[in-house]
Formats: C-alpha cells, structure tokens, sequence
C-alpha cells in the first residue's frame, strides 16, 4: 500500500482545494470524511458537489415516518431532509454551508442522466467542478457496484477529460463505497480524534442509522482508501482489440442492454438486436458487438452491461469497464479494430 503523503503535501499548498463528489448524502462521510478534515487542517478549501439528494430511498422513509405509501409530496420532503443532514455532517467535517453545491439530480437516476442526457450532464459537471476550483477531486470509482456512484464516476472522468485548456486540471482520486477497493489503493490512517469527528459527521445522517447502522458504522472506518487516478489522454488510449469481460448466460441475453459511452454521448442497445445501431461503427457480429474505431481518439469510451429484468436488488451485477480503469477490460493492440464481444 502507499500513503497518501504526496496528496497530503498537495492539500498542503497555498491554493489547494479538495472537492468530493458524492452520489448521495452520507457518501462524503462514508468515504472521504477523514481527507476532508485533513485537507481543512492542511489549510486547504474544502467543498462537496452532491449529485442526489437521497430522495429514492423508501424503507428507512416508510420506518421513520411510519407510512406505507411513499409519493411524490413525501420524496421531496425526504430530499429535503437528508440535504440538512448533509450540511450538519459537512459541519461536522469543517466545510462551510456555501462550500456544498447539490444538483438535486434523481437518486437511482445517474445512470439514466448519464445515458440519455449525456452533452448537458457532462457540461453541467464540469461547469460546477470549474465553479469550485479544485486542484484535487475524489469520486467514486468504476468498481463501485452502486449505479449511482459508477455513473457518476463516468461523468466526473468525461468532465476532467474536457477541462478547459489553461486551467490546470485536478488531480483525481477514487474511492470504493459499495465493493472492493480496486489495486493500487492509498491508505489514509485517521487518528483518534478525526475518527471520532468523522463517526459525529455520520450520526448527523440519522436517516441512513435507522436500519443501517452497524453496516455503515463499519463502512466509516478509521482506515480511508484511495487510487490516485492517471487523467484521460489520448495519447495512451491507443488499444485496438477490446474484449469485455463479461460471461452472461445465454439465456438472459433477451433481457440484456450493453449501454455505450463514447466522448458525450451515450446509448442503450439491445443486446440481441441484429441490425446496425445508432453508434458509429458499431455493429452485431456474431454473439456479441464490433466497434470499428480510428487506433488514437480524443474521447474515452465506457460499456456497461445491465439486465432489463425487474429485480429488488439495486446494485450492478456487471457495472461500468473502460480502458483506463485497469480492472475491467483486456486491450490487444495489434489489431486494427476494436472489439467488444461477450463470451456467453
């Protein structure tokens, strides 16, 4: 493991400034709430952009409010809610009120953003991040299974990866809430005393304590967990021949969509479908999908393979791969094409 030494030197600096971008309220607790402190007390500004306010989030609701039925008047409500317990953590944290930038985008609806309104999504980031003047971003990582927090990470990188010229882009960190933490993490010991601040900033979040509390009392632990995150160039996104990593069983193939990102703009395709899509070059062959692609492009690309089927269970089964993330997809560059082909 390394130490977070060389990030702390940069939280050091006269114009430092940290910013966590965080799905939901409670996630800048969960994962970041020792670094925010630490950077305050390095003499750094401090500041959270939260995507959500945690409004699609009905069992703890229908506990603590006693209701079955939970509609459009008593979401909003709960969003409201859980932004107070947002800033009272923050507060806790040492980030003042005016350091929270909250989008109020739909909670379990990133993803949908993300896909369906990819140019004004992406735009919108980036012009809050600009807002906010960051030299260090920490957001979620692609390996994190809450759709949430993987789309969000897509944005966040899709942001950075248009950074205007001349301002310097922010180095960018990621961490894991919900899953492993990926290879190659950086670890954040906390002392005592932050830890005992950070556990305060989550009891501040006490809709999230209800029914979950010894899961999320774990989750703060005294131990954060980072990877410092090289930026997107095109010089180095040159792979020609990717295979996703995925192995769905062939019966659920009917029920499948591989969602595309490519730069700005995203889709959602069907995965049995037999004729050409929508996206440049991209075509059904055999049991899964080509995409024909120049060796060197200036946009990242990210591929996602999800099930349309009904099913309780929030998290992602397969999640979010790129190029870049070092965990998901294999590249081979001495073809001409790249590839995307599922071994079913």
């Amino acid at each position: 493991m390394q130490s977070l030494s060389s990030i702390e030197r940069l939280c050091a600096t006269a114009d430092a400034a940290l910013v966590v971008v965080a799905p939901h309220p409670d996630d800048e607790t969960l994962a970041a709430g020792g670094l925010l402190l630490r950077a305050a007390a390095a003499g750094a500004r401090t500041g959270v952009l939260l995507l959500t306010d945690g409004d699609n989030n009905p069992w703890p609701q229908r506990w603590m409010e006693r209701r079955l039925r939970v509609g459009p008047a008593a979401r909003a409500r709960w969003a409201r809610r859980r932004r107070a317990e947002a800033i009272a953590a923050l507060d806790q944290l040492g980030v003042s009120p005016e350091r929270l930038d909250a989008l109020g985008w739909e909670d379990l609806g990133v993803s949908a953003r993300l896909l369906g309104d990819t140019v004004a999504s992406v735009r919108l980031l980036r012009e809050r991040l600009l807002a906010l003047q960051p030299t260090l971003v920490a957001a979620p990582t692609l390996a994190d299974r809450h759709p949430d927090h993987s789309a969000a990470r897509v944005l966040v990188e899709l942001a950075l990866a248009g950074w205007p010229a001349g301002v310097q882009r922010p180095t960018l960190l990621g961490y894991t809430v919900h899953g492993r933490d990926p290879q190659g993490t950086a670890t954040l010991p906390l002392d005592a005393s932050a830890h005992a601040r950070k556990r305060a900033a989550l009891e501040a979040h006490a809709t999230q304590l209800a029914l979950s509390r010894t899961r999320l009392l774990r989750l703060a632990g005294a131990v954060e967990h980072y990877r410092v995150e090289p930026a997107f160039s095109p010089a180095l996104n040159t792979a020609s021949t990717i295979e996703l990593p995925w192995r769905p069983a062939a019966l659920l193939a009917r029920s499948l969509e591989l969602c595309v990102v490519l730069g700005e703009q995203g889709w959602r395709l069907p995965w049995v479908e037999r004729t050409r899509s929508a996206v440049p070059g991209l075509l059904r062959e055999g049991d899964g999908w080509q995409l024909q692609l120049p060796t060197t492009r200036p946009q990242p690309l990210y591929v996602k393979l999800v099930s349309r089927l009904p099913n309780p269970w929030i998290f992602d089964r397969w999640g979010w791969a790129s190029e870049g993330d070092g965990s998901a997809l294999t590249a081979a560059a001495d073809s001409a094409r790249l590839a995307l082909r599922s071994h079913t």
